[in-house]
């Protein structure tokens, strides 16, 4: 019987193990994964892939970054001496034009004289600026210039401004509004439930009756069951007009409402792990203090709050990671606008809501595909960073609790 016991042991004890080291494979390939797919971007092509820019070779720029682009093609930048080149108009001049200056005749069978015949119209023209399939370069045509080939830059999507994957013939990756719309909505929404969640935590560990504790502790734990798209329908439909008609808003969709859903949706988790680390409190330190002449308050402060400090700092944790990693809640009342925030009633894009909104539409593969699993890095990066601070802060308060 003790052999068998002891075989059977073993063979959970192997289970165990192995499930333990299956879990941890995975996990770690999934990282793998996120940011080999992640960081395919940087060897992604500024310009639309299979297209090309041309410049008349009297033209001396002989490099744009995908702002500059952007905003020769939207109208923004109309001479080329606002980039340091010669004095002239820009004229910008896209493959399907020709179409209009010359007929299928001239073009020849199969368009074989495509190539000679954007050679001769980038050649006559000192200003323009040609957006044309790679597979129709008039190479080696003397008067014309190949605009070299540039990568996406990590500086580009660090620290670009604005997010417009599908804007051509340079798609930006800018993810600044992102991330500042990520923290921005985050930052306020702990700064609301971390407070609130803490003083219910106190008074249902520390102050309420039996009773009360009994109703309001299952009540709170099931707020955390309800689904983040009901807490959206809420938002869009009772605070998002409330916010509207309170500050006198053009629209009530803001990096406020997101802030209050999300802690909203917080605070469930940091009462209920908070609340749970005070009453692990022993009862042997509660009644120290009390002797030695604290009153209820001063123990509470001086003895419980400190002794719980790891399972306080954990409940911050999930409530932080609860809010930023949020998506269907915040895309529904935050306005979904790529922009830097400047005020909390703006209109504000966050990461998770960003890749849930554009993960569909993105082919797979693409620089569009490879920018969200790099915004997934990010988030990942963010979550890890918190997590680590968190325990740094309440290693730190372990240590002067031992002293």
């Amino acid at each position: 019987m003790k052999i068998f016991k002891r075989f059977w042991e073993r063979i959970v004890e192997s289970i165990l193990t192995v499930s333990g080291m299956i879990t941890t494979i995975v996990i770690l390939l999934i990282v793998i994964f996120l940011f080999k797919e992640g960081f395919g971007l940087f060897n992604s092509p500024a310009v639309e892939k299979g297209y090309s820019l041309c410049l008349n070779a009297g033209n001396p720029i002989d490099k744009l970054n995908p702002f500059q682009i952007k905003e020769i093609f939207d109208y923004e930048i109309e001479n080329w001496e606002e980039l340091g080149g010669i004095d002239e108009e820009i004229v910008l001049f896209r493959f399907e034009e020709i179409f209009n200056h010359y007929s299928d005749e001239e073009l020849g069978e199969n368009y074989e004289l495509l190539p000679e015949k954007l050679g001769d119209m980038i050649q006559s023209t000192p200003g323009i600026i040609a957006y044309i399939p790679t597979q129709y370069l008039p190479v080696n045509r003397a008067g014309v210039k190949v605009l070299p080939e540039e990568k996406i830059s990590i500086s580009n999507f660090f620290g670009g401004k604005e997010w417009m994957p599908t804007a051509t013939p340079s798609p930006q990756f800018g993810v600044l509004p992102l991330i500042l719309g990520t923290l921005w909505v985050s930052i306020f929404a702990i700064l609301i439930a971390l407070p609130l969640g803490l003083g219910v935590a106190i008074y249902l560990s520390e102050l309420a009756g039996e009773r009360m504790r009994k109703i309001l502790k299952p009540t709170i734990e099931l707020l955390a069951g309800i689904p983040s798209v009901v807490y959206g329908f809420f938002g869009l439909v009772v605070l998002v007009p409330l916010i509207q008609k309170t500050f006198n808003l053009p629209v009530g969709e803001t990096a406020f409402a997101g802030s209050v859903i999300l802690a909203i949706m917080a605070l469930p988790t940091i009462i209920t792990v908070a609340e749970d680390a005070m009453r692990n409190t022993p009862r042997a330190m509660r009644e120290a203090s009390l002797a030695l002449g604290a009153n209820h308050w001063q123990t509470i402060y001086k003895v419980i709050i400190p002794y719980s400090i790891s399972g306080i700092s954990a409940a911050v944790v999930l409530g932080i990671g609860r809010a930023i990693g949020e998506t269907m809640a915040v895309l529904m009342v935050t306005g979904n606008a790529a922009v830097i925030p400047h005020t909390l009633f703006e209109p504000v894009r966050t990461i998770p809501a960003t890749i849930a909104a554009e993960l569909g539409e993105a082919p797979a593969g693409g620089p569009h595909y490879q920018a969200l699993f790099m915004l997934g890095c990010i988030l990942f990066l963010i979550t890890i960073f918190i997590s680590i601070a968190a325990e740094m802060i309440s290693k730190n308060q372990s240590n002067n609790k031992g002293l």
